[in-house]
């Protein structure tokens, strides 16, 4: 909450103590009320802005189920970013869904920027300069994202078997000990090592099918499952990978 919830707010219920209906007289006077007790909340430009970028936080959080610590996190990372002065030359909304990503990064949580984008208001370009932006100007300590935070996800979505799923966690981590996953996206990574762990346990599952569920283009997961099986099979024989 803007005000963190330390002010009062006058309810909706048109009811007196007693749990009767207000008189049609009474019910335009606490509207009044209300519209005054709201504006009162607001004082100035600074706390409608928290509130409508909190707000914004709070819908994008729900519609991407990330829990609710990582909302308030978001919403900590947008007040540190008001109360430095970052905002001037920025929406409310890219800068909201720029916190956002940022705690969903910190939590290491599988959302990727496509997805965030998908519920912001503002377009991809906009909130990315103004996530590397909080990052540089905050200080924010954030790891690159981990191809394997998103194979349970997906392994999920595409109803795979146990096995095929510790097989893909297997091809990343030989993959990320010769670090060959540096440049590339999780993502991408993520579906090539599913691909690839279903042509090791002999489970049938297109590219196509991997590629929908991933959005991520077949001929990525062509060349990146194929780096991926390389590598295994050089660990193998002990050769160390280019």
């Amino acid at each position: 909450m803007h005000d963190k919830g330390l002010s009062t707010k006058i309810g909706w219920q048109n009811r007196d103590t007693h749990g009767k209906s207000l008189s049609s007289r009474q019910r335009q006077k606490m509207q009044r009320l209300r519209t005054w007790d709201e504006r009162f909340r607001t004082r100035n430009s600074k706390e409608r802005n928290l509130k409508q970028a909190l707000g914004e936080i709070e819908r994008m959080g729900s519609a991407l189920g990330v829990p609710k610590t990582t909302r308030e996190t978001a919403s900590v990372i947008y007040r540190r970013a008001l109360k430095e002065d970052l905002l001037p030359g920025r929406s409310i909304e890219g800068v909201a869904t720029a916190a956002i990503y940022a705690a969903v990064r910190q939590a290491a949580l599988p959302r990727s920027i496509d997805e965030v984008a998908t519920v912001s208001r503002v377009d991809k370009m906009e909130f990315k300069r103004a996530y590397r932006y909080l990052g540089q100007q905050l200080g924010l300590e954030i790891q690159p994202p981990d191809p394997e935070d998103y194979i349970a996800k997906y392994a999920s979505t595409l109803d795979v078997s146990d096995e095929l799923e510790a097989r893909a966690h297997e091809l990343l981590q030989t993959a990320k000990s010769a670090n060959v996953h540096s440049g590339k996206s999780p993502i991408g990574l993520a579906g090539a090592a599913l691909y690839a762990a279903g042509v090791l346990t002999n489970e049938k599952m297109t590219q196509s099918e991997i590629s929908e569920v991933t959005d991520v283009s077949e001929v990525t997961i062509r060349n990146r499952y194929q780096e991926l099986l390389e590598t295994a099979d050089q660990k193998s024989k002990g050769v160390t990978p280019n």
